[in-house]
């Protein structure tokens, strides 16, 4: 039996794929603001799959990590990054880019790389409790620099949209994972971003974004 682990209630954003809204143009008329869309290079096609992976591999792991230790903190991550994965996939939809792999198979990746990673982070996250936090944590900051790459690699302003709203996320999901590390009484020590971008995020407040928000519970058994 696992113990109970209470948290301080967290709040912070779901990044919702954004639907389109009309505005009024110069000449009254209501015109759609939606990005013209161009034609996507091979490079940002591999980047689009590659972060609709990542996100669920995210996902995946909150998911068995909350089964594994009973905490509302890491099933409230694993639905925010189910939305994470819809605004990919509706990206990838309007490139017309198929799903890399099945994603009815949990755990599951076409890339070889994050098979490799998923079952190293799984092994780690079932041996403590304080362990799975730190796997939390290296996810989001994995996912913070590989945003910000993929941000700066492409001129394309409908995927910047995206990966932008999705690092907003991320740094939410960082912030939430590192204070409940310190309500253990341990301070984070940052493992893939430089210490100093580490605390610049969880120093600052939680991120508002998207059109939805949700408040983290209580978690226990």
């Amino acid at each position: 039996m696992h113990p109970k682990y209470t948290l301080i209630p967290l709040a912070f954003s779901l990044i919702l794929a954004a639907a389109p809204t009309l505005s009024a143009g110069p000449n009254g008329r209501q015109v759609d603001p939606s990005p013209v869309l161009t034609e996507l290079d091979d490079a940002e096609e591999a980047t689009l799959l590659f972060m609709r992976e990542e996100e669920r591999l995210a996902r995946d792991v909150y998911v068995e990590m909350g089964i594994v230790w009973q905490a509302l903190l890491f099933d409230n991550i694993a639905q925010s990054e189910q939305t994470h994965m819809d605004s990919v996939k509706n990206a990838m939809d309007r490139y017309a880019l198929p799903d890399p792999s099945d994603t009815t198979q949990s755990g599951v990746y076409a890339d070889p790389a994050l098979q490799a990673l998923y079952a190293e982070l799984m092994e780690r996250g079932e041996s403590s409790y304080m362990d799975a936090l730190r796997v939390g944590a290296l996810i989001e900051e994995v996912d913070i620099a590989d945003l910000e790459a993929a941000i700066t690699e492409t001129d394309n302003t409908d995927l910047q949209t995206l990966y932008s709203n999705l690092q907003r996320g991320s740094r939410n999901h960082l912030r939430a994972f590192v204070a409940e590390i310190e309500r253990q009484g341990v301070t984070y020590e940052a493992q893939e971003l430089d210490q100093d971008t580490v605390d610049a995020i969880v120093d600052t407040p939680m991120e508002r974004g998207g059109q939805g928000r949700r408040r983290e519970g209580k978690n226990g058994r």
